[in-house]
C-alpha cells in the first residue's frame, strides 16, 4: 500500500528538492560570510558612519562649508572663541590666530590627511605584500634575503625614518609625506603575507594546481592570494589610522606638511602656542583626528573579528 501523508506533510525528497531550489544548501564564501557577521557588528556600523562622514567631507568639502580656509581677517576674527553669532554665519568653531575659520579648516584638511593615510595604506600593502608572497612561496635564500631585508627595516621606527627621509625635501607634499611614510611602514605587512604564503601553500588546491601545469604567477595571484588577503586587510586597516596619526606627527614637528598645504597636523602645529588663550584652535582639529584614527582601528577590530572564526 502507498504510505500515506498529512495534507501539509512533506516527504523527504520534496524538502531536499526546495532547498535546492532555493538555494540555501549552497554554501557561503568567506565573503558573505564576513558580510554576515559585519552586518550584525555595532562595532562595523559606528565606524562605518564615521569614515563615510570624513571621506565624503575629505572629497566634497564645499558640501559642508562654503567659507574660504585661507581666507583670514586679523581685525575682527583674531582668536575669536565660538558663539552663537559665528555659528549661524556657519562657522561653528571659532577663528585661529590668523583669523582664520577653524570650522572651514578643519573640513578640509579632512582631504590631506586621509589622501596620505589612504596613499600609504595602498603603497605599503601593495610592496610589503609583495615581498612577503615571494619570500613565502620560494622559501630558501630568496626567502633569506627579503627576510633579512625586512629586518633591517623593522630597526627603524616609522616616526624616525620619515623625520630623516623628509628632511631631504625643502619643499614637502602629500606625495612626499607619502613616500616617506611608505618607505619604513611595509614591514608588518610582509611579515603577515609571508607566514598566510607558507601556510597556504602546502594546501591540496595548491599542489593540485601546480600538477596540472599551472605557472608561478597563476599559482600566487589566483589560488594562494585571495586566500590570504583576509589578515591582510585586517592589519591595513588598522594601519591607515595609525598613518594618519603619524603625519599629524612629522606636521606638528615641522616636518610634514606645511602651508599652504591646509591639514589637521598643520593646524594643530600652528594652535600649540595659541593653547592657553584659545583651546579651540587647537582641540577641534586634534578631536576631528582621533575620530578619524579611532574610526579606522574600530573598522579593523571588526573585520578581523568577521574574518577569524576562532574569535565569532
Amino acid at each position: 500500500m502507498p504510505e500515506k501523508t498529512l495534507p501539509h506533510e512533506t516527504t523527504v525528497p520534496e524538502a531536499v528538492s526546495t532547498a535546492m531550489k532555493s538555494g540555501s544548501n549552497k554554501p557561503r564564501s568567506l565573503g558573505q560570510d564576513a558580510w554576515r557577521e559585519l552586518r550584525g557588528s555595532w562595532l562595523f556600523w559606528a565606524s562605518g558612519v564615521l569614515l563615510v562622514i570624513f571621506i565624503v567631507m575629505a572629497a566634497f568639502p564645499t558640501l559642508f562649508t562654503d567659507v574660504d580656509p585661507r581666507q583670514a581677517d586679523l581685525r575682527g576674527h583674531y582668536l575669536a572663541p565660538p558663539n552663537w553669532s559665528h555659528f549661524f554665519q556657519g562657522d561653528w568653531f571659532g577663528y585661529n590666530g590668523q583669523g582664520q575659520s577653524v570650522y572651514a579648516r578643519t573640513v578640509h584638511g579632512a582631504r590631506a590627511s586621509i589622501i596620505v593615510g589612504v596613499c600609504v595604506t595602498i603603497a605599503v600593502t601593495v610592496f610589503g605584500g609583495l615581498v612577503g608572497m615571494l619570500a613565502g612561496y620560494f622559501g630558501g635564500w630568496v626567502d633569506g634575503l627579503l627576510s633579512r631585508i625586512t629586518d633591517i627595516f623593522f630597526g627603524i621606527p616609522l616616526l624616525l625614518g620619515g623625520l630623516t627621509l623628509l628632511q631631504a625635501f625643502t619643499h614637502r607634499t602629500v606625495w612626499t609625506v607619502t613616500l616617506g611614510l611608505a618607505t619604513f611602514g611595509w614591514m608588518q605587512i610582509a611579515r603577515v603575507m609571508r607566514g598566510a604564503v607558507i601556510t597556504q601553500k602546502q594546501a591540496d588546491f595548491v599542489t593540485a594546481a601546480r600538477a596540472l601545469g599551472a605557472g608561478t604567477g597563476r599559482i600566487l595571484f589566483r589560488h594562494i592570494l585571495p586566500n590570504v588577503l583576509g589578515p591582510v586587510i585586517v592589519v591595513a586597516t588598522i594601519a591607515l589610522g595609525g598613518y594618519i596619526s603619524t603625519e599629524a606627527t612629522l606636521s606638528y614637528l615641522g616636518i610634514g606638511l606645511q602651508d599652504p598645504v591646509v591639514s589637521w597636523g598643520v593646524d594643530i602645529s600652528a594652535a600649540q602656542s595659541q593653547l592657553r588663550d584659545a583651546p579651540h584652535v587647537l582641540l577641534v582639529p586634534a578631536t576631528f583626528l582621533s575620530l578619524t584614527v579611532l574610526a579606522f582601528i574600530l573598522l579593523g577590530d571588526a573585520v578581523r573579528d568577521a574574518l577569524d572564526p576562532k574569535l565569532r
